[in-house]
């Protein structure tokens, strides 16, 4: 509840790294299908669900057609799905006929993309090169991503990013030594980024468990607030060792912050070590 006794102004869900088989047994598709549910059990009023990457666990058109089964068995209960490439769904391929996988199957619109969702701004940054890990985002896009970010009628109304890859040194596994940060263009993204402090960054690729250390970085000053979102498929820990699981973000809006509550959709429960806000005050 905000300060005035009412409730959000908006919610929505972020998910990542799904990574959805041909296997409809496969306990990553199960795990795809249940934190679907969830959402539908717990939020009914959700504008949208958010999903950073790795959409697939290779981008084969039967891992496709398999998503497509789960999202079209589970969607009735559900606000439209909004969907950005990880490097799982695009890399080491033809790229035109990667990524045009990709957009049929997600029905998005091209590689990078915005929306605008009950008066709030929300950009999906895309890779426009197949690359195995990392992402690489062009000058246009780079320059597309300033103009949208510039677009916000109020410079204190957060707008709202999402993008496969974190940024080196941010949040929970993109620490140097920990090697799952992988944005090419990463010094170039910061310097569009910290033009526009209004905004929110949800990565993925990392898998790291929203139990970590670092999943919320503030931005120290100089960047927007940018947040982990942890997998829907698996997860990883700081002892750098793959954990069962499927976690990611329960987000609500209000006029002068956002409440960003970390969710366990295996257990149904929430992660009461990860629940952020972020103030626009």
């Amino acid at each position: 509840m905000n300060q005035s006794g009412a409730g959000p102004l908006l919610t929505f869900q972020v998910i990542t790294d799904t990574h959805v088989t041909a296997d409809p047994d496969h306990v990553y598709n199960r795990h795809f299908e249940q934190a679907l549910k969830d959402i539908a059990a717990n939020d009914p009023n959700s504008v949208g669900i958010m999903h950073a990457g790795d959409v697939t666990d290779h981008g084969f058109p039967p891992e496709y057609e398999e998503f497509r089964r789960i999202w079209d068995r589970c969607k009735g209960g559900l606000p439209p799905l909004y969907l950005t490439t990880g490097n799982h769904d695009v890399a080491l391929g033809v790229w035109d006929s990667r990524l045009g996988n990709f957009l049929a199957a997600t029905r998005m619109p091209a590689a990078y993309h915005d929306h605008w969702i009950g008066g709030y701004h929300f950009i999906f940054l895309g890779t426009e090169q197949g690359l195995e890990l990392f992402c690489h985002l062009s000058d246009e896009q780079l320059k597309w991503l300033d103009k949208k970010l510039g677009e916000n009628a109020s410079p204190g109304k957060p707008a709202f990013v999402f993008l496969h890859q974190p940024l080196k040194n941010t949040t929970a596994g993109s620490m140097e030594e920990q090697k799952w940060y992988g944005v090419t263009q990463d010094g170039e993204l910061k310097a569009v980024l910290a033009k526009h402090r209004h905004a929110i960054l949800f990565t993925g690729h990392g898998h790291w468990e929203l139990e970590a250390p670092r999943n919320y970085y503030d931005g120290e000053g100089r960047l927007p607030a940018m947040f982990n979102a942890a997998s829907v498929a698996y997860l990883w820990t700081d002892e750098d060792k793959r954990k069962e699981g499927s976690q990611g973000y329960y987000v609500e809006v209000y006029e002068d912050r956002v409440l960003v509550r970390g969710r366990d959709f295996a257990a149904g429960a929430w992660v009461e070590s990860a629940r952020f806000e972020v103030s626009f005050a």
